[in-house]
């Protein structure tokens, strides 16, 4: 166990390296594309309160997925709230003592673990029976998918079926958390936390450069973060200025 102790650790020590790298490197490749032209998906804010409004709502609600198609909405809303519940539940393993609000929210988190299944399974259904959805599906996204459905799985075993030593489990991730190397709690010898701890792993360290990353995108969407103000104010990308371009009024 001291072994697979020790290479959780670096597993987790290096994924997290990974996302960190790859999404500054993301956000940075975000933020430098050109946006040439306005092009927000109207009705559009005019104001930049409406449009910190209309962010809020597209980062919360889903408001242009509820449009677009009721059912992927749900679906999709259904698994990013039991993820939320699931992360915060998650969170009494990092920090001593747990924070108020992480209390309060943990009979909610046990069946975040349930809202994503339904979720995933209403997702994963969407990319098997809607054609033209079916159409468009790479091997890749059914592999996330498949990864998700695995973590979940193994989560939910844990937790209504095998059971583990989670106080074990607490003082690892607080070493991790404090980069107590030398001296980490040792997990328990259970199978199936260490398929759960590996999908984490997996998880972390293909997020960057998945589909999953349309969470920082959203706020980098010109079709959603411009505002609808073309006759007040002209819109000129920086690009376009250094070629001499008329500055904007």
């Amino acid at each position: 166990m001291v072994v697979a102790t020790a290479l959780l650790a670096f597993l987790f020590y290096s994924a997290t390296a990974i996302l960190l790298a790859g999404l500054i490197h993301k956000i940075v490749q975000y933020s430098r594309a050109p946006s040439p032209l306005k092009i927000p998906v109207t009705p559009a804010p005019t104001t930049r309160t409406g449009l910190a409004l209309r962010m809020g709502r597209e980062l919360i609600l889903f408001e242009s997925l509820f449009r677009s198609s009721l059912w992927t909405w749900a679906f999709g809303w259904m698994f990013h709230v039991g993820l939320f519940l699931v992360f915060v539940r998650h969170l009494r393993y990092f920090t001593e003592p747990v924070w108020g609000w992480v209390v309060l929210l943990q009979p909610l988190g046990k069946y975040g673990g349930f809202v994503m299944a339904v979720g995933l399974a209403g997702l994963w259904a969407r990319r098997l029976l809607v054609d033209r959805v079916r159409y468009i599906t790479k091997p890749s996204d059914h592999l996330m998918l498949a990864l998700l459905v695995g973590l979940v799985g193994s989560g939910l075993l844990i937790a209504y079926v095998t059971y583990t030593d989670i106080v074990a489990v607490k003082m690892f991730c607080l070493g991790l958390m404090r980069f107590a190397l030398g001296d980490l709690q040792r997990l328990p010898a259970d199978s199936v936390l260490y398929v759960h701890l590996l999908l984490v792993v997996a998880l972390v360290a293909v997020f960057p450069f998945s589909k999953l990353l349309h969470a920082p995108g959203l706020f980098f969407s010109p079709s959603r973060n411009q505002l609808d103000n073309p006759r007040e104010r002209r819109h000129l990308a920086p690009w376009a200025a250094r070629l001499g371009y008329p500055k904007e009024k």
